[in-house]
């Protein structure tokens, strides 16, 4: 096991194609980081730099203490997860999770002995002589991580290895997989544009824009302070509501109305203002701002009502058994606002004694 050290990273493809700026990132030995972010913005470009799968116009990536720029893949002791399996189709599950160990020329009993492990680890026992076709979806991603394990590497580079998954099995693996980590204790790099995915599975989550790092931090964090607007609108489902706003004298005013007061920290001015669907709450009669329903999203245990206020589109979440009408007033406490500045999208700093949201 081993930590990675990634200095000043970019990524520079032919014609001045930049897919990653610049980018630094200390990994913990054990931790299990998530890099998420939009198509194109440069996550399995880094993850391959990792690996070695990329070459690196700028910048170092150490594994451990030895520096890898010019290291061959096969030499980097790294194992990867690839979303398409890679598995030998004419090989049965033993041979596919034995082909590696036998190219290093490992004794066929320690073979015997590793594979015979990470088939009982991911309960793949029964499948030992069966051909990849004959498998399951999850099975074979079951097969793939197993062709990891078995190398005992010092990392494992997970490349959206769910995506090709249903809804249903790709909850089930995000636990098998987070699980695995945490018992093995292997410093881990996983890559997925599902930012559900990336909550449930990291230590710490990555956020990837254009290239460059948004945010770094564990994902309740980057969930309750996000550092932009790109941030706030990629973190969260449903995402952050954001709406061009103006403060005065401690009051926000979203489209000319006032929906909130006593905001402390804040100079006047204009500028975007964020607020979770959960921080939005029905008002006492008579109190709050009109909410004009739209359309409403049952998800059994929430429900999410989309409207607007003053013509600018938010969405609540609500309890299903709350009445509703198509029209209802709500209400914005002041100290769950973000404040982001309207040109940067950049978070706003506020006074450590000033509520800040969460």
């Amino acid at each position: 096991m081993s930590a990675i050290e990634i200095v000043a990273v970019s990524k520079v493809y032919a014609g001045g194609v930049r897919a990653v700026s610049d980018v630094s990132l200390a990994i913990a030995d054990g931790e299990f980081i998530v890099l998420v972010g939009p198509s194109g913005c440069g996550k399995s470009t880094l993850l391959r730099m990792i690996a070695g799968l990329e070459s690196i116009s700028s910048g170092t990536v150490a594994i451990g203490s030895r520096v890898v720029n010019e290291v061959d893949p096969a030499a980097r002791n790294i194992a990867m997860v690839f979303q398409n399996y890679a598995l030998y189709p004419h090989m049965s599950v033993y041979d596919n999770l034995a082909y590696g160990l036998r190219n290093r020329g490992v004794p066929k009993a320690d073979i015997d002995a590793r594979v015979a492990e990470a088939a009982r680890m991911l309960e793949i026992q029964p499948f030992l002589d069966r051909k990849p076709k004959q498998l399951s979806g999850g099975q074979r991603q079951r097969v793939a991580m197993g062709r990891a394990i078995v190398r005992k590497p010092d990392a494992f580079l997970f490349d959206e290895p769910l995506s090709n998954l249903d809804a249903k099995l790709r909850v089930s693996m995000r636990g098998e997989i987070r699980q695995l980590q945490r018992r093995l204790g292997v410093t881990s790099v996983y890559v997925t544009h599902d930012q559900l995915e990336a909550m449930t599975l990291a230590d710490r989550i990555v956020v990837l824009n254009s290239g460059r790092i948004e945010q770094v931090g564990r994902p309740l964090d980057v969930y309750h302070t996000p550092a932009s607007t790109f941030v706030a609108s990629f973190i969260g489902s449903p995402a952050m509501n954001l709406a061009d706003a103006e403060v005065a004298g401690g009051c926000v005013a979203i489209g000319g109305r006032e929906v909130a007061s006593g905001v402390t920290g804040i100079a006047d001015g204009k500028l975007t203002v964020g607020l979770r669907a959960e921080d939005i709450q029905p008002a006492a009669s008579g109190a709050g701002v009109p909410f004009a329903v739209r359309y409403i999203e049952e998800l059994g245990a929430q429900r999410l009502v989309h409207g607007s206020v003053e013509g600018r589109h938010l969405t609540m979440a609500l309890s299903p058994d709350l009445p509703l009408a198509d029209e209802i007033r709500v209400t914005v406490a002041a100290d769950r606002l973000h404040f982001f500045d309207a040109e940067s999208g950049r978070r706003m700093a506020r006074p450590a004694h000033a509520p800040a949201g969460r």
